[in-house]
């Protein structure tokens, strides 16, 4: 499985990062090569975008000897000392996770599948974004990786994040949730979409619903947050209350959406046969959304 928290309940995938980031380092480039020189630097082995494992832990070499500063990006320091890994000129599609990599990655600590997701989310970043958005010149990376700088106009850039907003609607006792085309059949989960310019998170949250499912929220409540490295998005999860349950679903973006009970939700993230949806997995932040609102309404998984 993958990780737990302190107190040993699941996390959602990509959360629990250990790793200092050493952003004191990042700033300074004298720093940054005595890093990369250090004996106990060592960078992630991967296969494109593919995570080399060793056993149930990521896989970690040396840098070798003719490794080049200039071609990796410092993901920050552990006990062992400073960790790299290695731009690439070409990538896959970051933004579509395959079922082989949840096997693969599935049986990571939480702490190195954290790492692994900034890994990912870095690499697609300075694939796409080789060339200046402000005057089309080629960038280079500086800040150990965690920026590019244009050599014709100067203009620095930094990685970006997508914020989105997942979220749950409530309404005596029911949530909603809704199923895109594409799933598989019997598959429901927390409504989603991307924040917007201009937004706050609740006016966010109050939108999506507004547009895929017709109702109306109030009292919109932030929950808890999960990094999505596909490519690089933060899923922001939060739960508000309607005063109607009555649905006019866009069906372009959902394919259906059903009112579920607190037992149902109950079965259905236990993977019971008489379940009403199959859950998300529990990597997924909707997963931990759905057992939030039963512990609130008092229903353990246990």
């Amino acid at each position: 499985m993958h990780g737990k928290s302190s107190k040993g309940a699941p996390l959602p995938g990509f959360v629990g990062g250990t790793i200092d980031r050493a952003d004191e380092i990042r700033s300074n480039p004298d720093a940054v090569k005595r890093s990369f020189a250090s004996p106990d630097a060592c960078r992630i082995m991967l296969e494109g975008l593919t995570p080399r494992l060793e056993g149930d832990r990521l896989m970690l070499e040396p840098l070798p000897s003719d490794a080049r500063l200039a071609d990796h990006v410092l993901l920050g320091v552990d006990d062992g000392g400073p960790v790299f890994v290695q731009l690439a000129r070409t990538l896959p599609s970051a933004a579509i996770p395959m079922p082989a990599l949840w096997e693969l990655i599935g049986t990571l600590p939480a702490n190195e599948m954290a790492l692994y997701g900034t890994a990912r989310s870095l690499l697609d970043w300075h694939v796409r974004h080789g060339f200046c958005a402000a005057c089309g010149q080629p960038t280079l990376p500086e800040k150990a990786g965690w920026a590019r700088r244009c050599g014709g106009c100067n203009t620095e850039h930094f990685p970006r994040v997508d914020p989105v907003s997942i979220m749950l609607a409530e309404k005596d006792g029911k949530v909603l949730l809704g199923r895109q085309h594409r799933w598989p059949a019997g598959r429901y989960s927390a409504l989603a979409g991307f924040i917007e310019p201009g937004e706050t998170i609740e006016e966010a949250v109050a939108r999506e619903l507004k547009e895929e499912a017709g109702i109306t929220v109030h009292s919109v409540r932030y929950l808890l947050s999960q990094p999505w490295p596909f490519p690089s998005s933060l899923m922001i999860g939060c739960i508000g209350l309607t005063d109607s349950d009555e649905l006019t679903l866009d069906q372009t973006e959902i394919e259906d959406a059903i009112w579920v009970d607190a037992q149902g939700v109950r079965a259905s993230l236990l993977g019971l046969s008489d379940a009403p949806f199959i859950a998300p997995p529990p990597m997924a932040v909707a997963w931990h959304l759905l057992q939030l609102w039963l512990d609130e309404q008092g229903v353990s998984l246990d």
